[in-house]
């Protein structure tokens, strides 16, 4: 699998005015393209897209570029000059988050330059065929299509970055961090994405013990589809819940509710990129209805708005935020937003008439979060019950991925745990998600992760509340039987993760 860019020639109008109308025109036009692949992406991929929009929709970072076209620098090297500027100062930024966006600013500087050139980037595919690219931003991962199978290598990149989140989650089988110039990753080659190895010109004994491996591979799938529905438990007989990930209604569709027991994780934040703006009650409250239906009395756990950080949100978010990971995020921006949160709340307590629907609040910190919160979900239903509306208070609990809510989980006046383990390592670590060269140190940092863990899951067994947990970790084979271990007996994935691990949990004496 190879990227190809054919490459033209820009003749320059020398006329500022010209110059300008037409980078005002590229930017409009790479903003479309952006706006088309959001729409066919889920949440969580158009989420990724969201901030490449913003970013082009951002005025102060054009700027630069219109100030050279009136100086009568020609409109692509205007634009390719300012955006380099804006690439090494990510790429230099202290700061892990920034670092992790120059990938995508890079994205924006090719998008622009090609509609002001006409250039065009295409992908030659063939079956079987590896990717190799430096680094790989979400808009161009998402315009391939992985249905033709392939792979795909980066040198550079973590396993925890945004692409490699979206590579897991369609099955795509990806290497990352690999440390080679892309420049010697050429030819035959044999990858074994599961355990992070790629083969250059295998010899004969190579591709034998690939092929081997192989097999294995394919019979532990026909073990995954014969273990896809009926009850989930250990190897010596302990029930685990087998919970689900959903990021939009539309997921649903395809899923058969017997798989599952129950829904560990909505992600509200689908409902606020919409082009219509920010959805109103009955808008959410018809949503939330769909996704406890088809849950068919099995608890649906629903998660407040999300966003911040890498989840900018146009109109609600804080762009200004000099580290966005430990600024104004999750249940925050909610207590900043009263009146977003509010409708939110109104929607979920009249949907929770529809099944067995539960609140969990994101970026807990400290337990006043949880009794503000509760107050104003107790006023809401309330003010529904004047009105004759049919709702109800649902239970409500929160999500454990800020470490002082989970060294004092003891504290907190919530009816169940989530403990959300991207977040929760992310911060134990101190290394951002999309640093690769800091992926070696967040892995390290498992066992501390594990021992919070550990201490929550304690804590709710003394309580007698539910706890659960969501995130990469509950779905990666490696890692399940170590979060059994620390007692834990329900966890919440994406869908094509759940057979994997299923196995996992089939094949793990939790008593040994």
């Amino acid at each position: 699998m190879a990227i190809t860019v054919a490459h033209h020639r820009r003749s320059a109008s020398g006329e500022p005015a010209h110059e300008a109308s037409d980078l005002r025109a590229a930017l409009q036009a790479a903003i479309g393209e952006l706006k088309a692949i959001a729409a066919e992406a889920d949440t969580d991929a158009a989420e990724m897209i969201e901030f490449q929009i913003a970013m082009l929709a951002d005025d102060e970072l054009s700027a630069p570029a219109f100030a050279a076209i009136d100086a009568r620098v020609p409109a692509d090297t205007a634009w390719r000059t300012a955006l380099d500027h804006e690439i090494e100062g990510y790429q230099s930024a202290a700061d892990e988050y920034f670092q992790a966006r120059a990938a995508d600013m890079l994205d924006l500087r090719d998008r622009v330059l090609a509609q002001l050139t006409g250039d065009t980037l295409s992908v030659a595919q063939t079956a079987g065929a590896i990717l190799v690219a430096d680094d790989l931003p979400p808009s161009r991962f998402l315009a391939i299509d992985w249905s033709a199978g392939g792979a795909l290598v980066l040198t550079a990149g973590s396993p925890t970055s945004h692409v490699a989140m979206l590579a897991r989650a369609r099955g795509v089988p990806m290497v990352v961090g690999l440390g080679v110039p892309v420049a010697e990753l050429r030819g035959h080659a044999l990858l074994d994405a599961a355990r992070g190895v790629l083969i250059l010109d295998p010899g004969t004994a190579s591709e034998q013990a690939f092929r081997q491996w192989r097999d294995v591979e394919l019979a532990l799938l026909a073990q995954v589809e014969q273990a896809s529905t009926g009850p989930c438990a250990s190897a010596d007989g302990e029930a685990v819940a087998l919970l689900l990930n959903v990021a939009d209604p539309g997921e649903l569709d395809t899923l058969d509710p017997a798989r599952f027991d129950g829904i560990g994780l909505v992600r509200t934040e689908f409902l606020f990129h919409a082009d219509g703006g920010l959805p109103d009650e009955d808008t959410q409250y018809r949503a939330y209805r769909r996704i406890a239906e088809w849950a068919a009395g099995k608890p649906v756990t629903i998660r407040t708005l999300d966003a911040g950080g890498d989840k900018p949100i146009p109109g609600i978010t804080i762009d200004t935020e000099a580290n966005p990971f430990l600024g104004v995020r999750g249940l925050r921006l909610s207590f900043a937003r009263p009146d977003v949160f509010r409708i939110q709340l109104r929607a979920l307590a009249r949907a929770a008439m529809h099944g067995n629907v539960k609140v969990m609040l994101p970026m807990v910190t400290v337990p006043h979060d949880v009794d503000q919160a509760r107050g104003l979900l107790e006023d809401e239903v309330a003010a529904l019950a004047a009105a004759g509306v049919p709702a109800r208070l649902p239970a409500l609990g929160i999500m454990i991925e800020v470490p002082a809510a989970a060294i004092a989980a003891d504290l907190f006046r919530a009816d169940f745990f989530s403990i959300g383990s991207n977040d929760l390592l992310q911060y134990v670590a101190a290394a951002g998600r999309d640093a690769g060269e800091l992926a070696a140190l967040a892995e390290a940092a498992l066992p501390a992760m594990l021992r919070l863990v550990d201490h929550v899951v304690r804590v709710a067994r003394e309580r007698g509340i539910e706890v659960s947990l969501c995130g990469d970790a509950a779905g990666d084979p490696q890692l399940i039987p170590q979060l059994l271990a620390t007692g834990l007996r329900a966890l919440s994935m994406a869908a094509p993760r759940a057979g994997r691990a299923r196995v996992a949990i089939a094949t793990t004496r939790i008593g040994a």
